[in-house]
């Protein structure tokens, strides 16, 4: 979503670079384009003020100016005030008080509540926590019965809410139900409305009141932009929220959300939606962000996501094939599996540091159908094929082209590709080489 963003910033950084020494000339050209890329990011005018004001404060200062390398000196200054700006660090889920912690997400209708509550039990049955799921929006029983689906996706618990129960009713038989299936955790999916009344937070009030939630989410849609951060102020002013979940951040919103809410409302971000399925919900690291947009790279990010796609038995059996040079095409198959789970091809090579600057990512095609395209081969192999490559006759690759739905030319290409992976294996240090891919993720 920060694309136009990071590529206007980095425009003006290469000119800073360009120049053999700054000055407070040079460096005022550069933040005024600095300043436009945020508003055309839709970023509120007000942060956006602040924010260069405080960018300059630094940059022509003598810690810039003395330094030898001035536009990177700057640089490091903008990824610091854009952190500070969306909040130094990510702050977690408040779970405090006696079980179960009720957390209660709130907005507009439309925003993404009911997924979001679904893809937030998810999360936490990862962490090894009981979440409970409550629909509370009986005004549409489309929520109620998508809430229902989502639950039974997880094999998560969920209150069994109809239409004519009252809202607060509600919650108070969930908390009692909660208990009795012994789940610590509540997630509320209140009711929304189209636009703001006070009749929809009066509800929300009294729930308030009545539960008294541990933490109150204001689940908002990234795309909306300043809207987003309006809606927040609202919200917090009758509800005094604990932090933002920003939904449709992998779509086309330019970040003006992302990068004014912590500023105006003084809560943070705590997890963005990337997805529409259930686990792509994460937490908001305000400093990977910040290193995103100025095209650095986020590796820890991409770290953690390929620690959730590994399955560590299947990693260390992969090891053991490696250094016996038995990695076969059913191996190669389950790589490609495992670097699916960790999502979009073209997100995660954008969180490789200076790969997104490139001139060659720019015009690179990045198809994740690829991805579909070789498994679907592989898996019109027969099973002593795909232990066995090299049994692979022509005529076997028209069965295999035709079963799969591919051409001989997409077969053969497969198969060159993984002879050529075959090779590098036997050149490489096999011990050096495992340590370094970190057990079980493979450089394709």
């Amino acid at each position: 979503m920060f694309d136009n963003l990071s590529d206007r910033l980095n425009t003006v950084f290469k000119k800073l670079k360009g120049h053999g020494k700054l000055t407070e000339s040079n460096i005022e050209d550069g933040l005024k384009e600095v300043r436009m890329a945020l508003l055309e990011a839709d970023a509120h005018y007000k942060v956006v003020k602040k924010l260069v004001a405080d960018i300059k404060k630094r940059a022509v200062g003598q810690e810039v100016l003395s330094s030898l390398t001035p536009g990177q000196q700057v640089i490091k200054i903008v990824n610091d005030e854009l952190t500070a700006l969306m909040g130094s660090a990510n702050e977690a889920l408040d779970l405090s008080g006696p079980p179960p912690a009720c957390i209660m997400l709130v907005g507009l209708q439309g925003s993404g509540k009911t997924t979001t509550a679904g893809k937030l039990a998810n999360l936490l049955r990862k962490q090894g926590r009981q979440p409970y799921l409550v629909p509370v929006d009986v005004y549409r029983p489309a929520a109620i019965d998508q809430l229902k689906k989502l639950a039974a996706e997880i094999s998560t618990p969920v209150f069994q809410s109809t239409t004519d129960m009252d809202p607060v009713q509600i919650c108070r038989e969930a908390v009692v139900d909660a208990k009795s299936a012994g789940c610590d955790t509540l997630i509320l999916d209140t009711a929304g409305r189209l636009h703001m009344d006070e009749e929809l937070m009066a509800e929300l009030v009294n729930i308030k009141n009545t539960l008294h939630p541990s933490d109150i989410l204001l689940v908002a849609d990234a795309m909306t932009g300043q809207d987003a951060v309006n809606i927040a102020q609202s919200f917090d002013k009758a509800l005094d929220i604990g932090g933002v979940v920003l939904t449709k951040m992998d779509g086309d919103a330019r970040g003006g959300a992302a990068l004014s809410i912590k500023a105006i409302i003084d809560k943070p971000i705590k997890f963005i939606g990337v997805g529409e399925k259930l686990s792509q919900l994460e937490p908001f690291h305000p400093d990977r962000v910040a290193s995103r947009i100025l095209g650095m790279g986020d590796m820890l990010s991409f770290i953690e996501k390929a620690q959730g796609a590994v399955d560590e038995k299947k990693a260390a059996e992969l090891e053991r094939k490696l250094r016996k040079n038995e990695f076969s095409l059913e191996d190669f198959r389950d790589q490609m599996s495992q670097v699916r789970k960790m999502g979009s091809l073209k997100d995660l090579i954008k969180m490789i540091p200076g790969v997104s600057k490139s001139k060659q990512f720019k015009n690179m095609e990045v198809d994740d159908r690829e991805l579909i395209r070789v498994e679907a081969i592989i898996n019109s192999m027969t099973r002593a094929e795909r232990i066995n490559h090299s049994i692979i006759n022509g005529s076997r690759r028209k069965r295999i082209a035709k079963g799969s739905g591919n051409s001989v030319q997409e077969v053969n290409k497969l198969l060159k590709n993984y002879t050529q992976v075959l090779k590098m294996m036997k050149k490489i240090n096999k011990g050096g080489f495992m340590r370094g891919m970190g057990r079980g993720m493979m450089p394709f």
